[in-house]
Parts: C-alpha cells; sequence; structure tokens
C-alpha cells in the first residue's frame, strides 16, 4: 500500500504502472497522471477532483463512491470498472471506454461522454442532467451489450447521433433532451418522458414507445415504422414528414399534433384521439381509423385510400381535396 505523495513521486520519475494498488481515500486532487495504470486498483471513495486521468487505464478498478468532479478521463479505459455512487459532475469522459462499468447511481451532471463507449454499461439511476453524449455508443448487439438507463435521468442531455439500439430507457427522464438523428432501433423506451424533446430525423423503428410522454416533441422527418406507441401522450407534437408505416398508434393522444406529409399508411390509429390536429397531405392508405376522434382535423389533400373510417368522429372536420377511402377526391 502506498500514499499519494509517494504515488505521485514515482510517477513523476517515469513509473506509470500501479496496478491493484490499495489506494482506498487517497487524495490525488488536481494531480497530473496521464497515461498512468491503475487497473484493478483499489480506489473506493479516492478524491480526483480536476486531476489530470487522460487515457489513464482505470479497467476493474474500485472506484465506488469517488469524487471525479471536472477530472478529464478522456480516452481512459474504464472497462468493467465499478464507479457506483461516483461523483463525476462536469467530467470529461470523451472516447472514454466504459464497457460493462457499473455507474449506478452516478452523478454524471454536465458531464462531456462525447463518442464514449458505454455498451452493456449499467448507469441505472444515474444522473446524466445536461450531460452530452453525442455519438456515444449505448447500442445492443445480439443482446451481448445491453446498456441498462433503467431511472437515469437524461432532462436535457446531448444525445445528437448517439447509437441507442436496442438500449433500455423505460421511464427514463429525456424531457428537452436532444437526440436528433439518434438512433433508438429497437429500444425500449416505454413510459420514458419526453416533453419537449428534439427528435429530429431520429430512427425509432420497432421502438417501444407505449405509454410514453411525448407533448411538444419535435419529430420532424423521425423514422417510425412498425413503433409501438399505444397510450402515447403526442399532444402539440411536431411529427412532419414523419414515417410511421405499419406503427401501433392505438388510443395515443395526438391532440394538435401536426403530421403534415407524415406517413401513415397502414398504421392502426384505432380510438386514437386527432383531435384539432394538422394532417395535410398525410398518407393515410390502408390506415385502421376505427373509433378515431377527428374532430376539427385537418386532412387537406390527405390520401385515404382503403383507409377504415367509417366509425371515426369526423365532426368539423377539414377533407378539402383529400382523397377519400373509395378513391374519389373530397371537393
Amino acid at each position: 500500500m502506498i500514499n499519494a505523495n509517494e504515488l505521485l513521486k514515482r510517477y513523476t520519475a517515469g513509473e506509470i504502472q500501479f496496478r491493484g494498488e490499495k489506494l482506498a481515500g487517497v487524495n490525488l486532487t488536481k494531480a497530473d497522471l496521464i497515461g498512468v495504470d491503475l487497473e484493478e486498483a483499489d480506489l473506493h471513495s479516492a478524491l480526483f477532483v480536476l486531476a489530470y486521468l487522460n487515457r489513464a487505464k482505470l479497467s476493474r478498478a474500485n472506484l465506488m463512491a469517488a469524487r471525479l468532479s471536472g477530472a478529464n478521463m478522456s480516452q481512459a479505459e474504464l472497462i468493467r470498472a465499478n464507479l457506483r455512487d461516483a461523483d463525476l459532475h462536469g467530467a470529461i469522459l470523451q472516447g472514454a471506454d466504459l464497457r460493462s462499468a457499473d455507474l449506478t447511481l452516478a452523478n454524471l451532471l454536465d458531464a462531456n461522454l462525447i463518442d464514449a463507449d458505454l455498451r452493456n454499461t449499467n448507469l441505472g439511476g444515474a444522473n446524466l442532467t445536461g450531460a452530452c453524449l453525442r455519438g456515444a455508443n449505448l447500442r445492443e448487439e445480439n443482446r451481448k451489450y445491453t446498456t441498462n438507463l433503467r431511472g437515469a435521468t437524461l432532462r436535457k442531455a446531448d444525445l445528437r447521433g448517439a447509437n441507442l439500439t436496442g438500449a433500455d430507457l423505460a421511464r427514463v427522464d429525456l424531457r428537452g433532451a436532444n437526440l436528433s438523428e439518434a438512433t433508438l432501433r429497437g429500444a425500449d423506451l416505454s413510459g420514458a418522458d419526453l416533453s419537449e424533446a428534439t427528435l429530429k430525423g431520429v430512427t425509432l423503428t420497432e421502438a417501444n414507445l407505449a405509454q410514453a410522454v411525448l407533448r411538444g416533441a419535435n419529430l420532424i422527418n423521425a423514422k417510425l415504422e412498425r413503433t409501438n406507441l399505444t397510450d402515447a401522450d403526442l399532444a402539440s407534437a411536431n411529427l412532419q414528414g414523419a414515417t410511421l408505416a405499419d406503427a401501433k398508434l392505438v388510443r395515443a393522444h395526438l391532440a394538435k399534433a401536426n403530421l403534415s406529409r407524415a406517413r401513415l399508411n397502414r398504421a392502426d390509429l384505432s380510438r386514437c384521439n386527432l383531435w384539432g390536429a394538422t394532417c395535410r397531405e398525410a398518407n393515410l392508405i390502408d390506415t385502421y381509423l376505427a373509433r378515431a376522434i377527428l374532430t376539427n382535423a385537418d386532412l387537406t389533400h390527405a390520401n385515404l385510400v382503403r383507409a377504415e373510417m367509417s366509425s371515426a368522429n369526423l365532426t368539423g372536420v377539414t377533407l378539402t381535396g383529400a382523397t377519400m377511402p373509395d378513391g374519389k377526391v373530397h371537393e
């Protein structure tokens, strides 16, 4: 077992390997330890506030309850590291390898996780409010790598272009988050709160968004083919140009939503609430609208060929230039 002074003295002399060392509670605040090798070291409750740990090797290290706020850990190796309850507020983890790391209940407020590898990482209950995860890899690969984000807080997080294929985001707080161009194919977002989130061009093909809240969300040109949106709240959401072919929107709330030029062919909109929705030039070919509420909706120039809408509520609906189920154009 060595202390902080001895470690720094040896590091300054050119030694970088300290694998398996017992350093629980060590104070290395603001220390310059770029490239240090602390694999499998015991760093429980250690202080690394504002430290330089760029390219450090910390795989399988015990960093439980460690304080790493403001630390620079860019390109660090943290494979299977224990970071439970760790404080990483404002930490720089750009390009870091966090595969299979345990970040349960960790504080990642405003952390920089751009291009980080987070496959199979446990982020259950972690606070990622305001964190930047642009280009981060959280994808699932043949069930081998599954990132757990259940109960995590990602409010206003930057996830632009992130790969979240198959990720578990059930009931996650994503209010105001930016997921533009992100890939969430097959992800579980059931019960998640995406109110006011930016999802322009996002891929949500075959994702589970049952009971998710997307009020006021920006889903322009989003890809939602075969997505489950049963009982989802999409009131006032912007879905212009979105692709919802074969999507399940049973009992979904779409009041005042903008679905202009959206592609909803073969979608199930039974019992869906589209009160006051804008569906101008929308593609609703073969769409199932049984008992849907279309009161005051605007379907100007929409294509409703073979759509089932015989039991829908059409009170006050605008159908100017719309192609009706029988193929006739409404005047």
